[in-house]
């Protein structure tokens, strides 16, 4: 994943003593023009906040959640995770939720079941099942639910078409 830094930012490497760079340090500016000062009042900001979509991420590969939440983060996204289905329905609550990402293989549950659980609770959020190479039985199981699946890997923006389309909005 290619990421870019902001124009106004700079960056620092420190090397160890064998001269191994393992940290990169970045600078930003304390306050860019036409920014809110600390002082004044974040309304706008929370404001703006509140507007944010709301993924919940459910994969049990640790390394996976963290970089689809770090990914999603940076297109505007507020994103929970969870290591499986059980964790998410021993949760005190889904709270606000606009989607769903739910790899189908979990631990204990897999993902197909998962969602059709959830909807018998009437959590109605629109859900996206991810997997590698789906059969076709899974792929009819899906789109009886109305579960889009997108495969992996999850290459270029299918995953965040997907979540686009069944939200129905532009992100962040």
């Amino acid at each position: 994943m290619l990421m870019s830094r902001p124009a106004d930012t700079s960056a620092k490497f420190e090397p160890d003593q064998n001269g191994a760079v393992h940290s990169v340090l970045f600078s930003y500016p304390a306050r860019r023009p036409g920014a809110a000062s600390a002082s004044e009042p974040m309304t706008n900001q929370n404001e703006l906040s509140s507007r944010k979509r709301v993924v919940i991420v459910i994969g049990d590969d640790l390394a996976v959640r963290n970089s689809l939440k770090f990914w999603l983060e940076l297109e505007g996204l507020t994103v929970r995770s969870y290591a499986s289905g059980v964790e998410l329905l021993a949760a005190d609550g889904l709270g606000r939720c606009d989607c769903l990402v739910i790899d189908e293989k979990l631990p204990a549950i897999s993902g197909l079941h998962l969602i059709a659980q959830l909807r018998e609770h009437d959590f109605s959020a629109p859900a996206i099942l991810v997997t590698s190479q789906p059969s076709m039985s899974l792929r009819n199981q899906a789109d009886k639910a109305g579960v889009p699946i997108v495969e992996k890997p999850l290459l270029g923006n299918g995953l965040l078409d997907t979540i686009r389309h069944v939200t129905g909005s532009t992100l962040g």
